[in-house]
């Protein structure tokens, strides 16, 4: 017989970073989970996208149980990684502050097309584009 859901929590945490402080603490703890277990479950699974704040989605069931659900990093951080900016523009029309090239929008595409709606690449790499030009960044898309 299945467990029964008591709620779901949506969070991101940093890669590997995960620990009792806030926002992680009070949010697993309100629910009645063990929040040192979910960190070192947490940690393990993310050790290797260090640098990358991850979207998980943490479903807890009746008996206090839980499981949790990894997402890929946030597109923006993708966008940053890979054109190598810090921070995207403070006006995204008037100031440009890098460029993606097909290849790179594709090798975004690649890590993130599992969350996104759409299973066509090309939508993806719209997608992507669309997110790099509200950042200030020019695409050859």
């Amino acid at each position: 017989m299945a467990k029964k859901v008591d709620g779901k929590l949506k969070l991101q945490i940093p890669a590997g970073a995960a620990n009792p402080s806030p926002p992680v603490g009070p949010a697993l703890g309100q629910r009645g989970i063990n929040i040192m277990e979910f960190c070192k479950a947490f940690n393990e699974k993310t050790k290797d996208k260090a640098g990358f704040n991850i979207p998980v989605e943490i479903t807890v069931y009746s008996d206090k149980s839980f499981t949790f659900e990894l997402k890929q990093p946030p597109m923006t951080d993708l966008i940053k990684k890979v054109s190598g900016i810090k921070k995207g523009s403070d006006n995204a029309l008037k100031n440009k502050i890098g460029s993606l090239t097909k290849d790179q929008i594709m090798e975004i595409v690649d890590m993130k097309i599992a969350d996104l709606n759409t299973d066509d690449k090309d939508q993806a790499a719209k997608i992507v584009a669309g997110s790099a030009r509200s950042m200030g960044i020019t695409t050859e898309i």
